[in-house]
């Protein structure tokens, strides 16, 4: 018996053509698309279908054009597949995906709430003042050791900030400390790799930024969950009306606990995940967690067909 989970992408899955297949395909994928520019007064489309890719990767960009997408996709998996999952969640920003697909914000309010979030995190780090990376096949004690190492050497904030899997973490900070931790793990053996993205997201350089940002969620409606929703900040708990705006704060400056969600819905029994939205990195760290796990994904007409025929037979 299939017992669904949905997950949602964020930051770092976008690339130029995103949700363009479903676009020319759907009709409520172009409806989406039409209400995202009414909203925020540009036009979304142009920017996933033909960015230019520097201009996408901007943070402000980035994070309107994934959510629009990621919303996209799921009002396509609702029309073709409709099955009621059991639990969402999605990484950072994907995670206002999966409080909108359960019902408690809504797409009008969540785009502006999302364009302040990353205009506060662009101003509070000027573009090349600090940098994310990610780090495969160091154990997480030993890079935990990198980065006190150089902070204290350096004076200069760099965090781990994101839990991805078994060995993949990502860390992030001022752009000098990252880049020496970058050296430092790959002459311990590991991959490591910077990330195409503008903002340090989730490390002490945005405790400014999270500040500002409570004002923002002051201003949204809160509605009742119609799916249970795992919050990055803590996977222990579940997102409850009352705790929305807090925990929505506190991710901002907070590690994204990825492999803690993923073994919170593996202990909820979930034992299919659907990764709708772009790219399939959600599915691969998934694997990683639990290679027991069935990992689909929603992108486009053919991955949607793919899933159709697993899921429904």
């Amino acid at each position: 018996m299939c017992k669904l989970g949905i997950v949602f992408p964020g930051q770092g899955a976008q690339y130029v053509g995103m949700g363009e297949d479903f676009y020319r395909e759907f009709e409520e994928v172009r409806i989406t698309f039409a209400e995202a520019r009414e909203i925020l007064n540009c036009d979304i489309a142009q920017l996933c279908f033909r960015g230019p890719q520097e201009v996408l990767d901007q943070t402000v960009n980035t994070q309107i054009a994934v959510l629009t997408v990621d919303i996209a996709a799921y009002g396509v998996f609702e029309k073709e597949i409709g099955i009621q999952p059991a639990v969402m969640a999605g990484h950072s920003l994907g995670e206002y995906g999966a409080l909108i697909a359960a019902g408690v914000i809504s797409f009008a309010d969540a785009l502006p709430l999302v364009y302040a979030r990353a205009a506060y995190q662009q101003e509070a780090v000027p573009v090349g003042t600090g940098s994310m990376a990610a780090i495969m096949g160091l154990d997480e004690d030993t890079l935990a050791r990198i980065c006190s190492s150089i902070g204290k050497t350096t004076g200069k904030i760099i965090d781990i900030v994101n839990f991805n899997a078994p060995s993949q973490q990502v860390i992030s900070g001022h752009t000098e400390a990252v880049t020496q931790a970058v050296i430092k793990a790959n002459e311990k053996g590991a991959r490591a790799i910077m990330l195409p993205i503008s903002v340090p997201c989730h490390c002490g350089l945005l405790d400014e930024a999270a500040k500002k940002f409570e004002d923002n969620l002051k201003s949204i409606t809160i509605n009742d969950f119609t799916v249970d929703v795992i919050p990055n900040y803590n996977p222990e708990i579940s997102y409850s009306k009352d705790n929305v705006r807090s925990l929505l704060a506190k991710q901002l400056n907070s590690p994204v606990r990825w492999q803690q969600t993923v073994e919170k819905m593996i202990g909820l029994g979930i034992n299919t995940i659907v990764e709708i939205g772009p790219k399939r990195t959600l599915s691969g760290l998934i694997k990683r967690i639990n290679s027991t796990i069935k990992t689909l994904n929603i992108e486009d007409t053919a991955s949607l067909e793919k899933t159709i025929k697993i899921i429904k037979g």
